[in-house]
C-alpha cells in the first residue's frame, strides 16, 4: 500500500504541474509534441484524432514533462506561429510559470478539504505541555504561555518554531515567552541529549505545543492562505540555512525520503495523504520558482531580463546555462538519493 500511495502522491503532484504548462501552451497555440507523466521508457501512449500531442505514461513516476515546439531553439518541422519561442512575451511567461500556479492552486484546494474534514489546527506557538524530567520543566515556562522568540528569531507560528528546533543541534537556546498574565521572560536552557538503542542521538526540550483543531468557518477560509504562507516561510528559511551553513544538504530528501514519509502518513489515514500532496505541491511550486537554471524560475528570469533589456539573450547562451544547471541538479539528486537510501538502511 505504501508503494501505491507513493506512486499516487508523486503522480498527482507532477501531473498538476505539467497540466499547467500543457493547458497554457495549448491556449497560446503552441504545438505540443508530448504530454508525459513519469520518466524513462514508455508504458502507454495515446493520441486523439485531430490532436498532434502524444499522451504518455512512462515507467518511473518521479517526474514528467511537456515537450513543446520551439521551447529551446527553432524547430524547422513546425510553423513559426506554433513555436513557443515566437509567441508573445506574455504567452511565453504564463506558459513557463503555469506549472507553479497549478501546484499552488491544488495545494489551496487540498488544504481547504483537510481543514473542512479534519478541522483547522492552531498554528500559534502556544505551550500545551512540558514533560517532567527535562530541564525546561524546572523553569517558569508553563502551559498556555506563548513562545514569541527563539535565539532572537521571531516565532510567528508553530511551523517556524519546529523549524528552529529541528536545526538547533543540541545548542543552548534562549526562548522568549509571553506568560498568561501578559509579562515576558527570557528563558535560556539546553536540550536533553537522548540516545536510542541503535546509537542514534537526538536532542529534546520536552516541549509540546497546542495542536488542537477548530471548525470555525473563518479559520477554515483563512487556513489555505495562512498554511501556505507558513510553509513558504519555512522553505525560505531552509534555503537561507543551507546557504549560510546552518543546515547541511544531507538533511535534504528526494524520492526515497518521500517514500518513507508516505508510509508514515498512510498509517495516519488518507487525510494525511491529502495534506502530504498539498505540502509537496507547495514544495515543488516553491523550488520551481527559484531563479536557478533549468527550473521554471530560471527560465522566467531570462524572460524578465528580456523584458528589461528589450531583446532576448541568445538561445545558445541560455540553453548552455540551463544545461549546466540541469547537470548540477542531477548531481544533487544522486547525492540526496544516496543519503536517503543510507538513512533507510540505517
Amino acid at each position: 500500500m505504501t508503494l501505491i500511495y507513493f506512486i499516487f502522491v508523486l503522480c498527482v503532484t507532477v501531473f498538476i504541474h505539467e497540466l499547467g504548462h500543457f493547458l497554457f501552451a495549448k491556449k497560446a497555440g503552441v504545438h505540443v509534441y508530448e504530454f508525459s507523466l513519469g520518466m524513462g521508457p514508455k508504458l502507454l501512449k495515446k493520441n486523439r484524432k485531430g490532436d498532434e500531442t502524444d499522451y504518455c505514461l512512462r515507467l518511473f513516476p518521479i517526474g514528467g514533462f511537456v515537450a513543446m515546439a520551439g521551447e529551446d531553439t527553432e524547430d524547422e518541422d513546425v510553423p513559426k506561429e506554433k513555436q513557443l519561442i515566437h509567441k508573445k512575451w506574455k504567452d511565453r511567461f504564463l506558459t513557463i510559470i503555469a506549472g507553479v500556479l497549478f501546484n499552488f492552486l491544488l495545494a489551496f484546494v487540498l488544504l481547504f478539504l483537510v481543514g473542512l474534514i479534519a478541522g483547522v489546527p492552531k498554528n500559534q506557538a502556544t505551550v500545551s505541555h512540558i514533560e517532567e524530567g527535562y530541564a525546561l520543566s524546572t523553569t517558569n515556562m508553563k502551559e498556555q504561555d506563548k513562545i514569541i522568540s527563539m535565539d532572537g528569531h521571531s516565532i510567528t507560528s508553530t511551523d517556524k518554531l519546529i523549524f528552529y528546533l529541528t536545526i538547533n543541534g543540541g545548542k543552548e537556546t534562549t526562548f522568549t515567552v509571553k506568560h498568561t498574565d501578559g509579562t515576558k521572560e527570557e528563558i535560556t536552557i539546553a536540550p536533553t541529549k537522548i540516545e536510542d538503542q541503535e546509537g542514534n542521538t537526538t536532542y529534546r526540550f520536552g516541549l509540546e505545543v497546542d495542536n488542537s483543531k477548530t471548525h470555525d468557518i473563518k479559520a477554515l477560509l483563512l487556513y489555505p492562505f495562512e498554511k501556505t504562507y507558513s510553509l513558504v516561510e519555512q522553505l525560505l528559511l531552509t534555503v537561507k540555512s543551507l546557504l549560510f551553513g546552518q543546515l547541511s544538504v544531507q538533511n535534504l530528501s528526494g524520492p526515497v525520503g518521500i517514500y518513507s514519509v508516505v508510509g508514515e502518513s498512510a498509517k495516519a489515514g488518507f487525510i494525511n495523504i491529502l495534506y502530504l500532496i498539498a505540502y509537496l505541491c507547495i514544495n515543488v511550486g516553491f523550488i520551481n520558482l527559484l531563479p536557478f537554471p533549468a527550473f521554471d524560475g530560471g527560465r522566467a528570469l531570462f524572460l524578465l531580463i528580456e523584458k528589461i533589456r528589450g531583446k532576448a539573450i541568445s538561445s545558445r547562451t541560455e540553453n548552455m546555462i540551463h544545461s549546466f544547471g540541469f547537470y548540477l541538479l542531477m548531481a544533487l539528486m544522486v547525492f540526496v538519493t544516496c543519503n536517503d537510501i543510507l538513512r533507510l538502511l540505517g
